[in-house]
């Protein structure tokens, strides 16, 4: 395939990912509430596991997909797997929401793609010494550091105190790891060509490269989970989800354009873009939590009158 082709195997392989994706969120919920009915622990649960299943086979779906089709194509489908699990919650969950929730999720969803839309296009790395000049610039490097510092703030002050009564604390943790989750997937697919390809120029560099970009994966993955999860036994699965999918495609735009400085390409038309797309999501989330505030204080007023 020529490069200027179409990819419809990572646009399929994407869609797939989507929807599978859609649903782990609530199949998860769905077996927490069973746990929480039964007095047991989640984890003994079997509807929880397809979900976590379902996480595991959507997230090497994207795996896939993003070393098969670039990032702009992939990510803007991920607003199907929101719309899906939206759907799926209001069936297996009763999680109907209100007339301001669901114009926060369309608002969250169509300002996440006009955001991808409209973000600089990555520039195509070719070989394992220009992804290490990349990963050692002394932008990138401040920039990890910012997230690193950011991520000890939120998981060991915020998360304790303010955890469960805001969404965003949550939000933010699994947003941030996508800064190290979706580099290090491109990463990984150009180290393992090197590392496991059979060439001559096959060296123990390429390897060290793809263990150290495996570890980094496998532990973000693993941190973002447990906070899901956590997130899930205090919020709504399908507020979470939308809330989520913006701030994670923002921290993963981000994160790329700093690591393939793709800010030198921006023009105007691009910047006005971006600035639109970026107040649709903040609109749409900040409704989300209006009616989520809304809905909490009718919870409350109610169980009052009882």
């Amino acid at each position: 395939m020529d490069d200027t082709s179409f990819p419809v195997a990572g646009v399929v392989i994407a869609v797939v990912s989507s929807f599978i994706n859609g649903s782990t969120f609530v199949l998860q919920k769905k077996g927490i509430l069973r746990a929480r009915k039964s007095g047991g622990t989640y984890l003994a649960d079997c509807v929880w596991w397809c979900g976590t299943l379902a996480m595991i086979v959507g997230q090497i779906g994207n795996f896939l997909a993003y070393n098969v089709a670039p990032a702009v194509v992939v990510t803007p489908l991920g607003a199907l797997g929101v719309l899906f699990g939206a759907i799926l919650a209001s069936w297996l969950l009763q999680e109907d929401l209100n007339l301001i929730g669901k114009l926060g999720c369309a608002l969250c969803c169509c300002g996440s793609v006009v955001l991808i839309i409209h973000s600089p296009k990555s520039e195509n790395v070719t070989s394992r010494a220009e992804l290490e000049e990349r990963l050692m610039a002394p932008v990138f490097l401040v920039y990890i550091s910012l997230v690193v510092l950011l991520l000890i703030i939120l998981i060991g002050w915020l998360s304790p105190v303010h955890g469960k009564s805001n969404i965003m604390v949550y939000v933010g943790i699994c947003s941030l790891l996508g800064s190290f989750t979706v580099p290090s997937s491109k990463g990984l697919g150009l180290a393992a060509q090197e590392a496991f390809g059979g060439t001559p120029t096959s060296d123990s560099g390429a390897l060290y490269l793809f263990l150290g970009l495996l570890g980094i994966l496998v532990v973000s993955i693993l941190i973002q989970f447990t906070f899901i999860n956590k997130a899930l036994e205090s919020f709504s699965s399908n507020m979470f989800e939308a809330i989520y999918y913006v701030t994670f495609t923002s921290c993963v735009i981000l994160a790329s354009a700093v690591l393939f400085r793709e800010w030198t390409a921006l023009g105007i038309v691009d910047c006005l873009g971006i600035l639109c797309g970026f107040i649709t999501v903040s609109v749409g989330v900040a409704l989300l939590r209006i009616s989520q505030e809304a809905k909490l204080a009718w919870s409350q007023t109610k169980a009052k009158e009882d």
